[in-house]
């Protein structure tokens, strides 16, 4: 009785231990994001010029003046909201990383150390690609929708001319929206990659699952990105594409560890 008396307080003591430690991280975690909230706050002019960067490239592209593009406010306190919300924006980006190995070091002690030695690749990896799906929606797909809803921009005649011009919330919720969705879907190869190394998938359900994914990822892009066909595909092809590459990882990390 002693005996499973004892075993009960420990097993007690082991969770509210585990209990103290996911509350300190997420402390960690939280102030970590506040004090990059604060900082990108701290520049948010910036910030918004910097976003504004892609519209500038679309109105040289369809022939405009980048000097001259308009942004609509609409509410008493749009602007200042949504540079509190870039500044959050800005802070979620820049405290993922630190945020990420916090749930690292968490988790790492439940681990062996093979499955340890696993994530530690992808702790580099996840950043890095999301990065490089941000910049791919902020180099190539905002400045070609912009240019295409720009182009549509009718002048039958001098009684009707349609102008282009965004609401500043708008702007915003269409650009992080995008930097986001691609930051989260670029994570594909990382994700099956790692799931691959931890036994929860392998190489031939991946194959399997091939056409259906297909279908996902196009319902995918039409959910999170705007009503427009463009931004649909625009997210949709590459999806598939990083599917076909985690394919292909799959079958080398296989070979590897065989």
């Amino acid at each position: 009785m002693n005996l499973e008396n004892s075993k009960s307080d420990l097993s007690c003591s082991s969770f509210i231990e585990h209990l103290e430690e996911f509350r300190r991280r997420l402390i960690l975690s939280l102030l970590m994001f506040f004090v990059s909230f604060m900082l990108c706050f701290m520049i948010k002019e910036y910030l918004l010029n910097f976003l504004l960067l892609p519209y500038k490239w679309a109105m040289t592209l369809s022939g405009g003046d980048p000097d001259l593009i308009r942004l609509q406010s609409t509410q008493v306190l749009e602007t200042f909201v949504t540079k509190v919300k870039i500044s959050a924006f800005g802070g979620v980006i820049l405290s993922f990383p630190f945020v990420a190995f916090e749930a690292y070091c968490f988790i790492a002690p439940g681990l062996y150390r093979k499955e340890r030695m696993a994530f530690v690749p992808f702790l580099i990896a996840a950043p890095l690609l999301f990065l490089i799906g941000a910049a791919f929606v902020y180099y190539l797909v905002a400045p070609l929708v912009f240019w295409f809803g720009l182009s549509q921009q009718l002048t039958l005649d001098t009684r009707l001319h349609i102008d282009f011009i965004a609401k500043i919330s708008e702007y915003l919720s269409f650009m992080t929206s995008l930097i986001l969705a691609f930051g989260f879907v670029f994570q594909l190869p990382v994700v099956t990659t790692l799931l691959i190394r931890i036994k929860l998938l392998n190489y031939t359900t991946l194959v399997a699952m091939r056409k259906w994914a297909c279908i996902a990822a196009f319902i995918l892009a039409a959910m999170v990105t705007p009503s427009d066909l463009l931004s649909m595909l625009a997210l949709a092809l590459p999806t598939v594409l990083l599917y076909e590459i985690s394919i292909f990882l799959a079958r080398a990390v296989e070979k590897k560890h065989r």
